[in-house]
């Protein structure tokens, strides 16, 4: 007898969906854990200057729970946990998560998994031990920083921060900030650094396609109008889906849609960076859609303001407070912020889970992610993996793609009967190989392309879905009864 029938690692966007699917389909046996005081997950802990959601905000939330109330057509950071933190508590999901109780191992006995979470050393979260019959990992594909190796970082006298992990009492006004990457962060950061008095310098190892944000702030009208017409709501939630899932064919490698769209970024980087020689600095030299496209209209004009020097190379070494390119120049700062995203490929939970055997996901992903419908992994029974391997997109909502799986688990769910859910080896190697064909010929995998979503040993696309959100939910409902091992006989005859 295991103290729950579900386990669930994480309260971010899937981990809460994932609950709040259980609640719909009435299943009253499960628990959240999670590792911090609160819900929210990336946006929980992302907290720098300028951080928002590049997905508009009425396609990124819960299908169920709409919100009239946005403050910007792509709400800020904060604005997303608190959703978050309201549907927790509306629905009474608040009272299921287990608070400051991280996953330290989670084993497969043979018939359950016992799962070790460890305690905060407070009489109230001390470390203990937990069975449950399924286990769902809703980890995020965004939780542990990846920090560059740098010579001489040691050296550093200032501040030195991942953008994740963002210090709020470290002073910007008159500073002189050093910041690595230009990703999704560091175009949000930087116009919010110059915003507030910083001198920066930024490192580019390589420019990205970055097309007009848009959007705007609304006001009582908009949230007066929607608040009163749940209908008008729910159409404006599909338009915004069909638009994102439009955006797929640019994104993969469609001859005309990517021409189009790297068009519309190059006249951006026109319209917007008069200097030539700046101009040819931020322009890629990589097919578009290979790097996850940005979005930004104010990223540029700080790029001009005078208050931002940017160095086309990597930070190579660090002199105390001497930084040095990998073209040579050198430049002084007080403080130094790593912008360089996240172990995407490599998820940091996987050590933690023994299946069996005794081998750790760890182990068995050790060539790349992989998995049967980017949910279910063969030799761990009875596990599920939300957000995990070929669950991403580049075109379109993620939390789309966490409901599909949340939906997916609780379909299995219902349907185990009383033998543990095991997915037979040759129906992973099947979808691995669909992935690798699915994904042959796009962007992501081109020559001289690089990007998170490759796994850097195997070169497979392991976490993005190569594919729409429609797509992955016709998939999904193909996976039937010849993917799985079938049942002990002994069961079978028992249960007639």
């Amino acid at each position: 007898m295991t103290d729950v029938d579900v386990a669930i690692v994480g309260a971010g966007f899937a981990g809460l969906g994932m609950a709040l699917a259980l609640q719909r389909a009435g299943h009253g046996s499960y628990t959240v854990l999670e590792r911090a005081e609160e819900v929210g997950g990336t946006w929980r802990d992302n907290t720098y200057p300028g951080i928002a959601c590049d997905v508009p905000a009425h396609l990124y939330r819960f299908a169920e729970h709409p919100r009239a109330h946005w403050s910007h057509t792509f709400a800020p950071g904060g604005e997303i946990q608190e959703y978050l933190r309201a549907v927790a508590q509306a629905t009474g999901l608040h009272e299921r998560i287990e608070f400051r109780s991280p996953l330290r191992c989670a084993r497969w006995t043979g018939d359950a998994w016992r799962i070790e979470i460890g305690g905060d050393g407070t009489r109230a979260r001390r470390p203990r031990t937990l069975e449950a019959q399924s286990l769902v990992l809703a980890c995020g594909r965004l939780t542990q920083p990846r920090l560059p190796d740098l010579p001489g970082l040691a050296s550093f006298p200032g501040p030195v921060v991942h953008t994740a992990r963002w210090d709020h009492d470290m002073p910007l006004a008159g500073r002189r900030i050093a910041v690595v990457g230009t990703g999704a962060s560091a175009v949000q950061l930087v116009p919010e650094l110059v915003r507030r008095g910083a001198r920066v310098t930024l490192f580019q190892r390589t420019p990205a396609w970055i097309l007009p944000r848009g959007g705007a702030a609304y006001g009582p009208a908009e949230h007066g109008s929607l608040a009163g017409d749940p209908d008008a709501l729910a159409r404006l939630r599909e338009d915004l889906l069909i638009e994102g899932e439009a955006r797929f064919a640019s994104r993969s490698g469609d001859a005309e849609a990517a021409s189009r769209a790297r068009a519309a970024a190059l006249a951006h980087l026109a319209a917007q960076v008069p200097d030539r020689a700046l101009r040819d600095a931020l322009t890629p030299r990589y097919p578009f859609g290979c790097k996850r496209v940005l979005l930004s209209d104010d990223f540029y004009p700080a790029l001009t303001s005078g208050a931002v020097t940017l160095e086309a190379s990597a930070l190579v070494s660090v002199e105390g407070r001497t930084l040095v390119a990998a073209r040579g120049a050198a430049y002084e700062a007080d403080a130094l912020v790593l912008a360089t995203g996240f172990e995407t490929t490599r998820q940091p939970y996987a050590d933690l889970v023994e299946g069996e055997r005794g081998l750790t996901l760890a182990e068995h992903w050790s060539g790349g992610m992989t998995s049967l419908g980017s949910t279910l992994v063969t030799g761990f029974p009875d596990l599920y993996v939300l957000n995990g391997p070929n669950a991403s997109l580049g075109h379109n909502s993620a939390v789309l793609m966490a409901e599909e799986q949340a939906g997916f688990v609780v379909r299995r769910l219902a349907a185990r009967g009383d033998a543990p859910v095991r997915v037979r080896p040759e129906a992973e190697r099947a979808y691995t190989r669909e992935i690798e064909s699915r994904s042959a010929g796009t962007p992501w995998v081109a020559d001289g392309c690089s990007n998170w979503y490759v796994d850097e040993r195997s070169g497979r696309l392991t976490l993005l879905w190569p594919g729409t959100v429609q797509a992955f939910r016709d998939r999904l409902a193909r996976i039937g009864a010849d993917d799985f091992e079938p049942a002990p006989s002994g069961l079978l005859e028992g249960a007639s």
